[in-house]
């Protein structure tokens, strides 16, 4: 049976996240939000001048939570987390390169 206290919201383009949902989500101030903006961790979709009014999709609460375990997890700040974010996102560019090309190594 459903728990009728738990409200789930499906993602999408035609349910956006606003942005004190997504920082709900990830146990922050809509301020941690902002700041994830300014760093490029996550866009906002739907541009407006009061961030209480901006919108996000599925890809950046899944940005926004990596960046919180990076923080929790290993005490580093946003621009750092920023940084190895836009890494991983080029190693698994590159590899699914070699996988296309037959190129992957064997691990």
């Amino acid at each position: 049976m459903a728990n009728p206290s738990f409200d789930a919201t499906t993602l999408g383009a035609s349910h956006p996240l606003a942005a004190r949902e997504l920082a709900h989500a990830c146990g922050a101030e809509i301020e941690w939000v902002v700041q994830l903006v300014e760093v490029g961790i996550v866009e906002v979709r739907a541009p407006a001048e009061r961030p209480e009014d901006w919108c996000f999709h599925s890809a950046d609460l899944q940005c926004a939570l990596a960046a919180r375990r990076l923080e929790r997890d290993f005490g580093v700040g946003l621009d750092t987390a920023a940084l190895i974010l836009d890494l991983e996102h080029e190693v698994r560019r590159l590899k699914a390169v070699l996988r296309a090309r037959g190129l992957e190594r064997e691990a």
